[in-house]
């Protein structure tokens, strides 16, 4: 397993150990290896470049989930990079699983499947430039989760379990996070236009169970989705935000969105509900923990950053 101390694979594991199985967990760093031991997996020490040790581990292993991706160097504006090293590790475990009918599954993403109307598992993983225009590096990625389904045809049971955008839970730094710490900053909690586009999204536990589905059972090609809610108003987000701070909650004019909202401005208007209903039907996954806007009002969000 790649990925396995981050934010969704550390709730993977021991979602893994409890139903019976033994987990590898790549690990880069001392401190990733260290939660990794403590967690009750065994360290494979190195990063998705050393493509012999990853082929190695697969081919020693009943299975393959790769979560992992170089979010630093894709943030730091080498997203391209990030997505090509990405293939590179995909390719790799391809070649290893290659013929044995073991599992293989992926994480990818669900945003912009489908712009303003409503996704399904059913969408192609290739993005339509022509729809929704993105960087080079986005549409590699999407390029790399085909790939990963194409592996069907050479007796690999691979899946794609597409994310949503939020994948929430206590600890959260992502976009919810984000979204109070500008609130915070900003005095108020605000969305772009009326605030009724949709925003998908899934609690962490909820999602890490998905992946173990995933892993078991999920038939060869198949694609999946970890959306509980499939389109949460974004209003009704920054109404919640401004509820538990206490500020005022406004629009925010498009000409103003990347002063306001930063990185997130790219992201914060796009109006893509996704379903889950093809998911729940061929794994029998049931979200059970709380959706997107009562996570929110169980108040982890809003405590007080340390000084």
């Amino acid at each position: 397993m790649t990925g396995a101390s981050g934010w969704i694979g550390s709730a993977v594991v021991p979602e893994l150990i409890d139903a019976g199985h033994q987990v590898v967990g790549l690990a880069r760093s001392d401190a990733s290896a260290a939660a990794l031991s403590a967690a009750g997996v065994e360290v494979l020490r190195g990063t998705l470049d050393d493509l012999d040790a990853l082929r190695s581990a697969a081919a020693a292993s009943d299975g393959v989930l790769h979560l992992a991706f170089k979010h630093d160097i894709a943030f730091s504006g080498d997203f391209q990079g990030a997505a090509d090293a990405d293939r590179r590790a995909i390719d790799t475990f391809g070649e290893a699983l290659a013929g044995s009918d073991r599992p293989f599954v992926i994480a990818a993403g669900v945003l912009g499947l489908a712009p303003g109307r409503l996704a399904t598992e059913r969408d192609g993983h290739r993005h339509d430039p022509a729809a929704t225009p993105l960087i080079g590096g986005v549409q590699t990625r999407m390029a790399n989760a085909e790939a990963t389904v194409a592996l069907a045809s050479r007796g690999v049971r691979s899946s794609v379990v597409r994310l949503a955008p939020t994948v929430h839970g206590d600890g959260d730094h992502g976009f919810l996070a984000t979204l109070v710490a500008i609130a915070r900053a900003k005095g108020v909690s605000g969305y772009l236009g009326d605030g009724s586009n949709h925003w998908p999204a899934v609690h962490r536990i909820d999602a890490a169970h998905l992946f173990r589905l995933a892993l078991e059972k999920a038939p060869a090609g198949s694609t999946l989705h970890a959306v509980a809610d499939q389109g949460v108003p974004i209003r009704a987000v920054a109404e919640v935000i401004g509820r538990h701070l206490g500020l005022p909650v406004a629009a925010v004019a498009p000409e103003d969105a990347g002063g306001h909202f930063g990185w997130l401005a790219g992201f914060i208007g796009a109006d893509s509900p996704v379903s889950s209903e093809l998911t729940r039907e061929l794994t029998g996954w049931q979200p059970t923990q709380p959706g997107l806007l009562d996570d929110l009002d169980r108040g982890h969000y809003f405590r007080t950053p340390a000084a």
